[in-house]
């Protein structure tokens, strides 16, 4: 299994950032999202862009957060 590793930035969830996450799914299943400390404060900062990434990116996608890292997967039928 291949695990791609991406870095969210101070700039947030922007369009190049969920160009680049879109990019990574098409090589890998499996996407780590390591949150830098210019974009966060706090573990709920990690958990808000935790929502706001599953909303846009649609219901075929589930998350995991471990420390400030957010593990995304991409399943072939949507979950709930």
């Amino acid at each position: 299994m291949v695990v791609r590793y991406i870095q969210l930035g101070k700039q947030g969830i922007t369009e190049n950032f969920l160009e680049s996450l879109k990019t990574q799914f098409q090589k890998s299943r499996t996407v780590k999202i390591t949150v830098l400390p210019s974009a966060r404060e706090s573990k709920e900062d990690v958990k808000k862009h935790t929502k706001e990434l599953l909303e846009k990116l649609g219901p075929h996608f589930t998350s995991k957060i471990v420390g400030f890292t957010i593990t995304l997967k991409k399943w072939r039928k949507a979950r709930e």
